[in-house]
């Protein structure tokens, strides 16, 4: 098994994003992260979808992913030839006497404090799956209260844009 991570531009459309899982779920799949938002172009989104999957079946999902009528482009994104990030809430339970230890691994990581509540802290990272679950690590003897977190997003390196080739020409 390997992670694959995948850029779908797709129309606005109802539906579609329940259309795309349900092309993984058939095959067995399991989606591992999924993330979905506009794009610069209006009424286009990308949906960042990362499975672990053999690459044989994978090709077989792709292609069928490109026979829905609303999804416009697939691109496969290589580890190193894109930018990959993952983007975490983190609720971590303080005191007096913890919460300058807190923030000093807050500020290792260079995380940022959003919200504070005299038991308690609302850390924000962002960063490669690495330095997220690095700074999990570190809060969790202060004590984890609640956790949230959003798919992985991801972009191509360089000038070149999917949405550029596909719809500008």
């Amino acid at each position: 098994m390997s992670k694959h991570v995948l850029s779908l531009l797709v129309e606005d459309r109802p539906g579609l994003l329940t259309r795309v899982a349900g092309l993984f779920a058939r095959r067995g799949f399991n989606i591992e992260s999924l993330a979905v938002g506009v794009t610069e172009v209006p009424g286009v989104s990308r949906i960042t979808v990362v499975v672990d999957v053999e690459d044989l079946p994978l090709e077989q999902v792709t292609k069928q992913l490109n026979k829905l009528i609303n999804v416009i482009k697939i691109v496969e994104l290589e580890p190193t030839a894109s930018v990959q990030r993952h983007h975490m809430l983190i609720k971590v339970r303080t005191d007096n006497n913890t919460r300058s230890n807190v923030l000093e691994v807050v500020n290792l990581f260079r995380a940022s404090v959003v919200d504070y509540a005299p038991d308690a802290l609302v850390v924000e990272v962002t960063g490669d799956k690495g330095k997220v679950e690095a700074l999990l690590r570190a809060l969790e003897p202060f004590g984890v209260k609640e956790l949230a977190q959003s798919g992985l997003v991801a972009i191509g390196r360089g000038g070149k844009s999917i949405t550029e080739r596909v719809l500008r020409g």
